[in-house]
């Protein structure tokens, strides 16, 4: 993907920080930024970025290492975890007890709210179990269904900040681009943001 400016990055990344307010934490999905590209995000001033994928991971981390916060966002294989252990500062994505009983670092657990079998993430009545085993654990992510309107993903945000809330946790990583407005009124604490920060 050829990713915009670091000024254009720039100035959309401060607009949105504004607009999510400083309680939300803004993690840059970096999927289909290049290992080059990543230093535009670093002139841009991004903070935080977030990888799907633990090889790409490496790549990144190992030119970047200190420019940025690393969260891992992907799909958590048990075979995966020691490299996010030894780069990232949080998982989003912890959805399986083989990769939970090798995670050293903390994590939100990702809820299967669409119940779709497309989708990861455990049931709803799985999360006080996890929660039990591995204290480790700090919050919810969940996934809505693609959808061209924001508002689709209203009662998945809500219904993810409501089990939070009979769980005693209080941090919900949850929106992307194309409905992080929602997540925002929904209470999210972290929103995951590409598109919205590299589209022309």
């Amino acid at each position: 993907m050829s990713v915009a400016t670091a000024l254009e990055i720039g100035e959309r990344y401060r607009r949105l920080r504004d607009e999510v307010g400083s309680a939300v934490t803004v993690v840059v999905a970096t999927k289909y930024v290049s290992l080059e590209d990543m230093a535009v995000l670093d002139d841009a001033g991004v903070e935080v970025v977030g990888e799907n994928r633990a090889q790409d991971l490496l790549a990144k981390h190992a030119r970047f290492a200190d420019r940025f916060r690393w969260h891992f966002i992907g799909h958590l294989q048990s075979n995966k975890v020691k490299v996010v252990n030894d780069v990232c500062e949080l998982v989003h994505s912890l959805s399986s007890d083989s990769a939970a009983r090798r995670l050293a670092i903390p994590a939100l657990l990702e809820v299967n709210l669409a119940g779709e079998a497309t989708k990861s993430g455990v049931e709803p009545v799985e999360i006080a179990g996890y929660l039990e085993r591995y204290p480790f654990i700090r919050g919810l992510m969940t996934m809505p269904p693609l959808a061209d309107d924001p508002e689709v993903s209203r009662p998945y945000f809500r219904r993810l900040r409501e089990l939070a809330s009979e769980h005693g946790l209080s941090e919900l990583s949850m929106g992307t681009s194309q409905d992080y407005r929602v997540a925002v009124e929904e209470e999210a604490t972290y929103v995951r943001v590409g598109e919205a920060l590299f589209s022309p």
